[in-house]
């Protein structure tokens, strides 16, 4: 669906008088967008309905409101897919006093459930910044600001006649892509020792007695969204009774989550006629901008939202422009 520039715009999907349940529509949504590169003060996910919900239509939209709820009832859609969080913090009580209180009651009642993408989608490649982008035109687009922090190293030590097995497993579960590549895993063959002690059950080896065994120490990174299941596969695939393995928090750029983006125009423009094309672009009755420079643009930099904090990694990447949502007045003069 192609993003417009309009918080009461919507967009009503069927799917095609199939039926599904709200557990498959949610895995599909989370396997391209995870809920887990969501800021920590997000609520993204499923905020009302239960997984086993049968759904056969669903309504697109930025917000929810009690008109939206009303919407989706007039058109039998059992689900509700928005970017804004209905319960953004946490609710202590249900009376109906608020907006937000009203919608959640009146979805409650109708049995219409909700599901909302919100931070995640901002900075998943692919996802809104991206959309920006490509709604300007840009080329050569790459997250502005990339995300620390969010991959992990495993690092395991596996039999040899269980290695390809249980890297493999690994890998489904997830594991070992970077960038263009996937299977990447470093591998190095050693001996690992162990004694069984009483009550044990070895894949190998005698009670009481000091084992040699051939292994190999396999290493591979993961999104730490993923470490549940990339333990459960590890544990489900791997011979031993004790599995050894070792987690480790990295501070590597995620390449393909972040805050923002950064793209070219095809040949350099008037900033002037720039500023009135992204007017046009995005349907906007106005729109506020700093003083002219006179100087000619081609390097964008943009991010949805109000993302004033990123104004220097802007400059730091010679951005000619820096687009985004929300501005407070005297934040305009940082820009200079």
């Amino acid at each position: 669906m192609e993003l417009k520039n309009n918080l009461k715009k919507k967009e009503e999907l069927n799917f095609k008088n199939t039926t599904m349940q709200l557990s498959e529509i949610v895995s599909a949504i989370e396997e391209a967008i995870p809920p887990g590169i969501q800021e920590t003060f997000d609520n993204s996910g499923l905020i009302i309905g239960g997984l086993q919900r049968e759904i056969n239509s669903a309504l697109v939209t930025i917000d929810v409101t009690e008109e939206v709820i009303d919407e989706a009832k007039q058109k039998n859609c059992q689900l509700i897919i928005s970017h804004h969080p209905l319960i953004f913090s946490g609710l202590k009580k249900l009376t109906g006093s608020g907006c937000v209180e009203r919608t959640v009651i009146k979805a409650v009642k109708n049995d219409i459930a909700i599901y909302s993408a919100h931070t995640n989608i901002d900075v998943i490649t692919g996802g809104v910044n991206s959309k920006i982008c490509e709604k300007i035109g840009l080329k050569n687009c790459r997250i502005l600001k990339k995300k620390t922090g969010e991959l992990m190293k495993l690092v395991t030590f596996i039999p040899i006649s269980h290695a390809d097995k249980v890297r493999e497993a690994i890998f489904a579960a997830g594991a070992g892509k970077i960038g263009n590549y996937d299977n990447c895993g470093y591998n190095i063959e050693g001996t690992g020792t162990f004694r069984p002690l009483d009550n044990a059950n070895p894949f190998t080896g005698d009670l009481k007695k000091v084992n040699f065994e051939k292994e190999i120490r396999f290493e591979t990174i993961f999104p730490k969204y993923l470490k549940t299941d990339i333990i459960k596969a590890l544990l489900k695939s791997h011979p031993y009774e004790e599995v050894a393995y070792d987690i480790y928090l990295l501070e590597n750029e995620f390449n393909i989550v972040g805050m923002g983006m950064t793209g070219e125009l095809e040949s350099e423009m008037d900033e002037h006629d720039f500023l009135k094309e992204l007017k046009k672009k995005f349907d906007s009755g106005i729109i506020r901008h700093t003083k002219y420079l006179n100087k000619k643009v081609k390097l964008i930099a943009v991010c949805c939202g109000s993302c004033i904090s990123l104004l220097n990694d802007a400059i730091s990447e010679k951005a000619d422009v820096f687009v985004t949502s929300d501005v407070k007045y005297h934040d305009f003069f940082d820009a200079d």
